[in-house]
């Protein structure tokens, strides 16, 4: 969301909506009248004195010492709108777009507020990146009220990070990251957030960690949510730990009206120290790509996979071509280890992947067939790759074969039931063509024209391949056999009990 789009204080366009709550981006519309506070300098580290419960005495000293490293940032742009008067034409009247289109258009710039700190003495400032997206001019405002102009380096939407540089004579207060890992920045943890709430300047708040790891919307989301007050304006200020150190930039919030009610988003630190160094370094994010489709494993599919004991890892569900097909890694495999660091599930995997250096090398171990395997890998990068689609393969059987199997009735795809079944005329493998609504198939999400292409991690070419894979898990006392569908382009495994 662009901070230009931001009207008013009182007309505030909001993203959509989560849970029937709304999800605010925190950028605030510079309202006529209101002009950021000015405050005191200081310096850029701090500790907090707490009596024997532990509870701070006050958060007076932290913000004093922290605060001239937190700026104001005022960005404008320039929009075109109707000019003119609107004549006696009612608030809502249905002829307001027809009189709007005979009016003469003419440019405006508007403006919006935000926050953000700096992080070296050179002058590097981070904020939010839709405080400042379409901005053709950006003002910042430091504590001592001096105003110096900003340029962009370089911007990520994927975590809504920007990185800004001014250029002042002297060196500048500045705050360093800190480490917003689980056992560093921990749930019931105090914290103090500042910024330039509803375009009123300067403002701390405080409260604590409510919950960690949140993901929103983004690939690469790892927020830290709090109950110290955040509002629209707040967007790009700091979260600070009561050691002065940044450990999460704020970011959204969850709200009916647009207020804060004690939930907001920050992301986490160790997030978006590593975008700021690579927009520092390259003004743009530079991610590695491994090249690998994945899901998380479910708990109903330990036991269905030779040596998992337990539901963490990664699922391999696709290999397109890229660094992980070159590198021997196949549909079915499971991650369990990314350079050296255990992977508990698919998210951790992606920003693992994300963070690591592109075109080095990394050891991924993978569970295949019951015994664990070492690849070295050298990673691509994220940006200029593309996952492929795979081809399934033409299909080996000429007649039709249709059987009634766990509550789902399947057939061997030939070129009629795949015409029938709005399938690709490359499909192969064995079709889901009706499904029991009361069976754990049903209950799972599987639906007719779903694939499978594998069962109990063997290729399935015809119903009776299907039914042998069935049988095999019987045997061996399984009560579930793990299948492997393709619905269009996407792939997932999935778990499904086997009727006796």
């Amino acid at each position: 969301m662009s901070a230009k789009h931001f009207p008013s204080l009182r007309s505030l366009p909001v993203r959509p909506a989560l849970a029937g709550v709304a999800l605010l981006a925190l950028a605030s519309a510079l309202a006529p009248g209101l002009m950021p506070a000015q405050a005191q300098e200081g310096a850029a580290a701090a500790s907090l004195a707490t009596p024997e419960d532990g509870r701070p005495v006050s958060f007076a000293e932290l913000a004093r010492e922290v605060s001239p490293a937190v700026v104001n940032i005022t960005t404008s742009t320039i929009v075109t709108r109707p000019a003119g008067p609107r004549g006696m034409l009612p608030e809502g009247s249905p002829f307001e777009d027809l009189f709007d289109r005979f009016r003469d258009r003419q440019p405006q710039r508007t403006g919006a507020l935000g926050s953000g700190f700096v992080v070296s003495a050179d002058g590097y400032i981070v904020t939010n990146n839709h405080v400042i997206d379409g901005a053709d001019q950006i003002e910042i405002e430091f504590f001592s009220g001096d105003r110096l102009p900003a340029t962009v380096v370089g911007t990520d939407p994927n975590t809504d990070i920007a990185l800004l540089k001014v250029e002042a004579d002297h060196d500048l207060p500045f705050v360093k990251f800190g480490d917003s890992s689980d056992d560093m920045a921990e749930v019931g943890d105090w914290v103090m957030a500042m910024g330039n709430p509803l375009g009123q300047g300067f403002s701390v708040s405080a409260g604590i960690i409510s919950a960690r790891n949140r993901a929103l919307s983004g690939t690469f989301d790892d927020f830290i949510q709090t109950d110290a007050a955040i509002n629209q304006g707040n967007s790009g200020g700091p979260l600070f730990n009561m050691r002065g150190e940044v450990i999460g930039v704020n970011t959204s919030i969850l709200s009916p009206d647009g207020g804060s009610i004690g939930i907001g988003f920050s992301m986490a630190s160790n997030v978006v120290k590593d975008v700021v160094a690579q927009l520092q370094q390259f003004g743009e994010t530079r991610r590695g790509y491994l090249g690998v489709r994945i899901q998380d494993i479910m708990p109903d599919m330990v036991g269905t996979i030779a040596g998992l004991d337990k539901a963490e890892g990664a699922l391999v569900t696709d290999v397109p071509e890229g660094p992980a097909a070159d590198a021997g890694i196949r549909t079915g495999d499971v991650i369990l280890e990314f350079n050296g660091s255990e992977v508990v599930d698919t998210r951790q995997l992606v920003r693992m992947v994300a963070a690591a250096p592109v075109g080095e090398a990394v050891d991924v171990v993978v569970l295949r067939n019951g015994a664990e395997m070492t690849l070295g890998i050298t990673l691509g990068r994220r940006e200029t790759q593309l996952d492929a689609g795979v081809s399934t393969g033409p299909s080996t059987s000429a007649e039709p074969h249709v059987a009634e199997l766990s509550g789902l009735s399947v057939a061997t795809i030939t070129p009629e039931i795949a015409q029938e079944m709005g399938l690709g005329s490359d499909a192969a493998g064995v079709v889901i063509t009706d499904i029991d609504p009361l069976s754990d198939a049903a209950a799972k999400g599987l639906r007719p024209g779903d694939v499978i292409v594998e069962a109990g991690q063997a290729p399935v070419a015809s119903v009776d391949d299907l039914k042998e894979r069935v049988t095999e898990a019987r045997d061996a006392g399984r009560r579930s056999i793990l299948l492997l569908l393709r619905r269009g382009d996407e792939a997932m495994f999935m778990a499904i009990g086997i009727n006796e």
